[in-house]
This record gives C-alpha cells, sequence and structure tokens, in this order.
C-alpha cells in the first residue's frame, strides 16, 4: 500500500528510510539534517567513506540510532530550474526510483520518502508530488508498505489533492491511502 502522512520521515517505521541528501552526504539542513541528528555520528562516518553521491542516485548506509528503520538511503534530488524542467523532472523520477531498487536489493520490505527536492531545492511542491505518487505507485506492489511522509500540514493538503487527482484516496487511520 502506498500512504501519504503528515510527520517526519525520520519517525516513520519502515525498513528503509529516504534521506533527501546533498552531493557531499555529509549532512546538511531539513530532512538531512534530522536523520543525521537522530542517526548520529556513526552516520556521518559511514557516509564519510562513500564518495559523494550524484544527483538522481541513490546509496545506502545503517540507519544506526534510527532504531525502526535497518537502512537510511541517501538520494540526491535536483535544484530545480525552469529552464532544466524536463531534466529536473528526470532527474527527480531517478530519485524516487533508484532508491526503490536500492531498497529491494537491500531486501527491505518497507520504505518512507520524505517530498525529496520540493524544499531549499526548490522544485515546485504540485509537480514533485506528481513526480513522487506516479513513482511510488508503480513501485507500490512491491513492498508491504510506501509512505509519502511530508513534515508541514500545508504540504500534506497538497498533496491529499494531487493524490486524489491520480488515484483513488481514502483517509484511514495512518494517513491517505492511495490505490495505486
Amino acid at each position: 500500500m502506498l500512504y501519504v502522512v503528515q510527520g517526519s520521515v525520520v519517525e516513520q517505521h519502515a525498513d528503509a528510510i529516504v534521506n533527501a541528501a546533498n552531493h557531499t552526504l555529509l549532512g546538511g539542513g531539513g530532512v538531512d539534517g534530522a536523520i543525521h541528528r537522530a542517526a548520529g555520528p556513526g552516520l556521518l562516518e559511514e557516509c564519510r567513506a562513500l564518495g559523494g553521491c550524484r544527483t538522481g542516485e541513490a546509496k545506502a548506509t545503517g540507519a544506526y540510532g534510527i532504531r525502526q528503520a535497518r537502512h537510511v538511503i541517501h538520494t540526491v534530488g535536483p535544484v530545480y530550474s525552469a529552464r532544466r524542467a524536463d531534466a529536473c523532472r528526470r532527474e527527480l523520477e531517478s530519485c524516487y526510483r533508484s532508491s526503490c531498487e536500492l531498497a529491494l536489493e537491500l531486501g527491505d520490505a518497507s520504505i518512507a520518502f520524505p517530498a525529496i527536492s520540493c524544499g531549499v531545492y526548490g522544485y515546485p511542491l504540485e509537480e514533485g508530488l506528481t513526480v513522487a505518487l506516479e513513482v511510488l505507485a508503480s513501485y507500490a506492489p512491491r513492498f508491504t508498505r510506501v509512505v509519502l511522509a511530508l513534515f508541514r500540514s500545508g504540504e500534506y493538503a497538497v498533496a491529499r489533492d494531487v493524490a486524489a487527482g491520480l488515484y483513488p484516496v481514502w483517509e484511514g487511520p495512518e494517513g491517505l491511502v492511495v490505490q495505486a
């Protein structure tokens, strides 16, 4: 099943949680900073050995202090530019796909995502959520649970509208259930 919830990706119970990372993988603000703080120094140490990550790709580490997860999957989203809108969309799709594929390779049965690139990287929220929902819906049958966690209440409301325009949805006890 595919769920849209209001809350932090760090708080989701999933085998893999996805980090909207920067190219260095060495921590930053927003989701990246929250994951690094929750995981503790072991995450930073392992990330240093990965040699960074390119836009649209994904790399995995242990979850360290994030006890409800087995892995953190780091992916680097595009910095949005209207001049490169088509390329940005392909890169964002690649973030979601490569993260799902890596989680499946690692044997993870569930995965939780933030809205990649929709914060400081400037991706328009409705467009970014459309990409996320379309890609995640295609992977949902391969997982027991896929979660799109949106930190701000305004983002959740937009996601509810976007999801309802794409798929049948209903509110469940865990959040919005998307029937893909």
